[in-house]
C-alpha cells in the first residue's frame, strides 16, 4: 500500500481538499487491489490442494499442473481455478457439456451443439472479479454484470436443487420482488426448466415461448417479458446441484458465439458455488454451537468431522464443523475460519496417504487410528514451517474426531539422531571406564548382528569380536585408548550370519582432571558396502593393467609384422612413366593394427599394377589376412590373371580361410603406359578419384561384390583413358569416414580438398592428407597418388 506523508496546513490556510480527495482515492484503490490480490490468493492455493487431492503431486507441481491446463484451454490461471473448484468430486474436469442434438417438434427443446471456445477476455474479467463475491446473491448480481452486452441478458436467477428434489431461489438480478417471492421455492414438479436441465445435465435453449408454452411452465409475470431464457447446469459434484438462468427481453434465437459464452460463464459459477454450498449445513445435531465452544477451549490441534457422501454412498470428503483455536490448515486459516470447510481442501493429501485410509477405517470399524510421525508444513505469522506430528483418529457418533500431536524439539531430535545412523549405518557407543557402565544404540547391535538381549560387550573385550587376523590391531588400538587417551580410527572384520562384514570403529577417551581416561565414547559403522567396491575397483584396474599389457604387447608384434610384410617406401616412386606418392598412417586411437595395405609394382610386360585393399578388424588376424591378400593378389595378376579373375579366387580364398566371417574390400588397376589406358575392378571398395584440368570427379564404379561375402559373387572391369598431367587417387575408407556422418559427405569433402588450386606442386599427398585428417583418428589410412607426366615433363624411370 502507497501513501503520501500529509504537510502541516500553514496558519490561517484553507485545506486542499482536493488533494486530501485523491490521496484517499488512491489509498483506497490500493487496498481494493491488495483485498482482491490475498483473495485471489486463497482461490489458487484451494485449487492447488484439490490437485494435490486428486493426483498426491507436491504443490509446486500442482500449480504447474493448473498453469498447463490454463494454456490449452486458453484460460487465464484464475479462471481454470475457478472450473478446478467446481469440478471437485466429479468424474471429469468438465462441467456437463451440452451433446449434439437435432431440434424436435414433439418434445422438451434438446440443447445444441456445443459451439467453439468463446472470447477469453470478458471471462477473465468475470473470474477476476468472482474473487469478490460472497454468496450467490452476490454471484447472480456479477454475472449480470460481466456477461457481454451480446448475449442480450437482462435478468439472472440461481436455482439449488434441494434434497427433497426440488429447487430453491439462491441467488437473482434483474427481477422484481415478487416475482422472487413466486419461485423462491419450487416443488419438484414435470415441465420446469430449470429442473429439466440439471436431470439431463444438459444446457436449455428456450428460444420459441409459443413452443416453449407447451412443455414448460414459464417464469414471468407475464411470460411474455422474457421471450427467449438460457438454463445452464452447473455440477459442483458428480451431478449438476445448480441451475443458472438468463433471461432476455429480445427475441431470437441464441447465436453458437453467445450459447458459448453463457456455457463457459456458467463454468466459472461452479467454484464459488461449490464454496458456498459446502457451507450451507454445518449443523452437527442440537448441540453444535456447544461442541463448537468445548472445541474452541481445548488446547492443541483437533477438528471434528462429518463425513460427506457421494451418491453411491461412498465417502468422498469430511466437513470441518469445530476446530480448537490451535487448528491451522497449509494456508494459514485457523479456528472458526475452517468451519464448513472440508478436510481435503484444508489438508490435501493422497487417497493412499495412510491418515485418509485411517479416517476411513476409523468410520467404518470405530478402532482408533494412531499414525506414524510425519511432517507437515503449518503457516505460524505468515511463514510456513515444517514440524513433525502424529495424528489420532477417534469415532464420535456419525463423525470423527482428528487430533494431531506436535513433537517436541528432543524428540524430533532423538528421531533425527535415529535416522542419521540408519542411513549411514553407523550406532553410538559409550563405555564408563570406572564403573564398567556400557550403552550401545541400536544400531550397534545390528552391526554386530548381536542379540540385545545378551548384552553390550565390555571395551578391552571388544576385540574378540574381530577375525583372528584382524584381532591384534585392533586390541593394540583399545589399549592405547584406554590407557594412554589416544583416539583410534581402526577398521576390521566380524562374522555374522549373512558372512563377512567390514567395520570401522572410531573412538575417544575422556581424561578425569589427571589426564586419567575415565570414559570412552565413539561410533562404529558398517562399511561392507564401500569396502567390496573397493576391492572390486581394484581388481578391475588389475585386469584392465593385465589386459592394457596383453594388447600392447600384440600390437607390437603386429605392427613389425605389418612392418616386415608391407614395408612403405620413403620417395616417391617411378613405375611406368608414372609418379606415385604413397602414405600409409595407422590409426591414433586403440591399440590395434589395421589391415590397410597396398601394393605398386611393375609388371614383367611394362605395365604397373595398383593394389589397394582394406582387411575388416584389427590385430594379427587382420595382418595375416592382409598378408595372403597382397601377396596372392601380385602372384595372380603377374601369372596371367585378369582382374576379376584374380578378384574371384581372393573371394574363394577368403570364404576358405581360417576365418571363414572374414571380409575385404579391394581396388586393382592395370596401367598400359603405351595407350595410357587405366583397366580396374573393384570389391566392395571406394572409387578411385580422378582430377584433370582443375577439376575432380569419381570413375564410375564397376559391379564388385565385398570380399568374403558370398560364394556366388561377381565382378566387372572398366577402362579410363588417362591424360598428361592427370591425377589419380586410390585410397581406404579411412581416408573420407568419420563418426556420426554418411560416407557421402567424406567423398565429397575429398574431391573439394583435391581440386583446391595449387594443390599440386611438391609433396601433394602430404598437403592433402594435413586439410582432410583428423589428429584422432579411429581408422588406419592408405593413399596411392598416381601422376601422369605433363607435356614436356620427362618421367624418369
Amino acid at each position: 500500500m502507497t501513501s503520501e506523508a500529509a504537510q502541516p496546513p500553514e496558519a490561517g490556510a484553507v485545506p486542499d481538499l482536493a488533494a486530501l480527495t485523491k490521496v484517499v482515492a488512491r489509498q483506497r484503490a490500493e487496498l481494493d487491489r491488495l483485498q482482491d490480490a490475498a483473495a485471489a490468493s486463497v482461490v489458487l492455493e484451494r485449487a492447488k490442494g484439490a490437485v494435490m487431492a486428486r493426483t498426491g503431486c507436491p504443490p509446486d507441481a500442482a500449480h504447474e499442473e493448473l498453469q498447463r491446463r490454463a494454456e490449452e484451454g486458453r484460460r487465464t490461471l484464475l479462471e481454470e481455478c475457478w472450473i478446478t473448484l467446481g469440478s471437485l468430486g466429479s468424474q471429469d474436469r468438465a462441467v456437463a457439456q451440452p451433446s449434439p442434438a437435432d431440434e424436435v417438434t414433439d418434445g422438451p427443446p434438446r440443447s445444441a451443439p456445443f459451439p467453439a471456445e468463446p472470447d477469453g477476455e470478458a471471462l477473465a474479467r468475470f473470474g477476476r472479479a468472482l474473487v469478490r463475491v460472497g454468496g450467490p446473491q452476490d454471484l447472480a448480481r456479477c454475472l449480470l454484470d460481466h456477461l457481454p452486452p451480446d448475449t442480450g441478458a437482462d435478468a439472472v436467477l440461481i436455482f439449488a436443487r434441494l434434497p427433497a428434489g426440488g429447487l430453491e431461489l439462491v441467488g437473482h438480478a434483474g427481477v422484481d420482488d415478487l416475482l422472487v417471492q413466486q419461485w423462491s421455492r419450487v416443488p419438484p414438479l414435470t415441465g420446469i426448466a430449470a429442473l429439466d436441465a440439471l436431470d439431463a445435465g444438459e444446457a436449455r435453449w428456450l428460444e420459441d415461448i409459443s413452443a416453449d408454452r407447451r412443455h414448460y411452465l414459464l417464469i414471468g409475470n407475464p411470460a411474455e417479458q422474457w421471450p427467449t431464457r438460457a438454463w445452464l447446469p452447473v455440477a459442483t459434484g458428480k451431478s449438476a446441484d445448480f441451475a443458472v438462468g438468463v433471461l432476455r427481453r429480445r427475441g431470437g434465437p441464441f447465436t453458437p458465439e453467445v450459447r458459448g459464452r453463457l456455457l463457459a460463464a456458467a463454468r466459472l459459477c461452479a467454484g464459488p458455488l461449490r464454496m458456498f454450498g459446502i457451507r450451507q449445513d454445518t449443523a452437527v445435531g442440537t448441540a453444535t454451537e456447544a461442541v463448537r465452544t468445548v472445541f474452541e477451549r481445548l488446547p492443541g490441534a483437533a477438528v471434528l468431522l462429518t463425513p460427506l457422501r457421494d451418491p453411491s454412498g461412498d465417502v468422498e470428503d469430511f466437513r470441518i464443523d469445530a476446530a480448537t483455536a490451535d487448528t491451522s490448515d497449509a494456508v494459514g486459516r485457523s479456528g472458526r475460519q475452517l468451519l464448513g470447510l472440508r478436510f481435503l481442501e484444508c489438508w490435501p493429501v493422497p487417497a493412499d496417504e495412510p491418515l485418509w485410509q485411517g479416517c476411513l477405517d476409523t468410520l467404518v470399524s470405530g478402532r482408533p487410528y494412531e499414525s506414524e510421525p510425519f511432517a507437515r508444513q503449518h503457516v505460524v505469522a505468515g511463514v510456513g514451517e515444517l514440524s513433525t506430528y502424529s495424528a489420532r483418529v477417534a469415532r464420535l457418533g456419525d463423525g470423527l474426531v482428528v487430533n494431531w500431536s506436535r513433537h517436541d524439539p528432543s524428540d524430533r531430535q532423538e528421531q533425527r539422531l535415529a535416522d542419521v545412523q540408519r542411513l549411514g549405518n553407523l550406532g553410538w557407543a559409550n563405555w564408563h571406564l570406572v564403573s564398567g557402565e556400557v550403552n550401545w544404540s541400536s544400531q550397534v547391535f545390528a552391526i554386530f548382528d548381536r542379540d540385545p538381549a545378551q548384552g553390550a560387550v565390555p571395551l578391552e573385550r571388544l576385540p574378540g569380536l574381530a577375525l583372528p587376523e584382524d584381532m591384534p590391531a585392533l586390541a593394540r588400538a583399545v589399549t592405547e585408548l584406554m590407557r594412554k587417551g589416544r583416539p583410534c580410527d581402526v577398521p576390521f572384520r566380524v562374522v555374522a550370519r549373512d558372512g563377512i562384514r567390514h567395520l570401522r570403529a572410531v573412538a575417544e577417551a575422556v581424561p578425569d582432571d589427571r589426564g586419567t581416561p575415565v570414559e570412552v565414547h565413539g561410533f562404529v559403522q558398517d562399511v561392507t558396502a564401500q569396502r567390496s567396491a573397493e576391492l572390486a575397483l581394484v581388481a578391475s584396474e588389475r585386469a584392465v593393467l593385465t589386459q592394457h599389457g596383453v594388447l600392447q604387447a600384440e600390437r607390437t608384434v603386429a605392427a613389425r609384422l605389418q612392418d616386415a610384410l608391407l614395408p612403405l617406401p620413403k620417395q616417391p616412386v617411378r613405375l611406368a612413366g608414372l609418379r606415385v606418392d604413397i602414405a600409409y598412417l595407422p590409426a591414433q586411437s586403440g591399440l590395434n593394427v589395421g589391415g590397410d595395405w597396398f601394393s605398386a609394382i611393375e609388371l614383367p610386360d611394362g605395365d604397373a599394377l595398383f593394389v589397394v585393399g582394406d582387411v575388416a578388424g584389427h590385430g594379427i588376424d587382420a595382418v595375416a589376412a592382409m598378408a595372403l591378400l597382397r601377396f596372392t593378389a601380385k602372384g595372380m595378376v603377374i601369372t596371367g590373371s585378369s582382374l576379376t579373375g584374380a578378384l574371384g579366387r581372393l573371394n574363394a580364398l577368403l570364404l576358405h580361410s581360417r576365418d571363414p566371417h572374414g571380409t575385404a574390400t579391394m581396388v586393382l588397376a592395370r596401367y598400359t603406359p603405351r595407350e595410357r589406358r587405366l583397366v580396374w575392378a573393384q570389391a566392395g571398395h571406394p572409387p578411385p578419384l580422378l582430377l584433370r584440368d582443375g577439376k575432380a570427379r569419381y570413375l564410375d564404379r564397376p559391379f564388385g561384390m565385398l570380399l568374403g561375402a558370398g560364394d556366388s559373387a561377381r565382378y566387372e572391369e572398366a577402362e579410363c583413358r588417362l591424360a598428361p598431367g592427370d591425377r589419380l587417387v586410390l585410397y581406404t575408407d579411412g581416408l573420407v569416414e568419420q563418426p556420426s556422418e554418411s560416407i557421402d559427405r567424406g567423398l565429397e569433402r575429398l574431391a573439394r580438398a583435391a581440386a583446391v588450386p595449387g594443390a599440386g606442386g611438391a609433396a601433394p599427398l602430404d598437403r592433402l592428407l594435413g586439410t582432410l585428417l583428423e589428429p584422432e583418428r579411429r581408422d588406419d589410412v592408405c593413399v596411392l597418388d598416381i601422376r601422369v607426366p605433363a607435356e614436356g615433363e620427362e618421367a624418369a624411370r
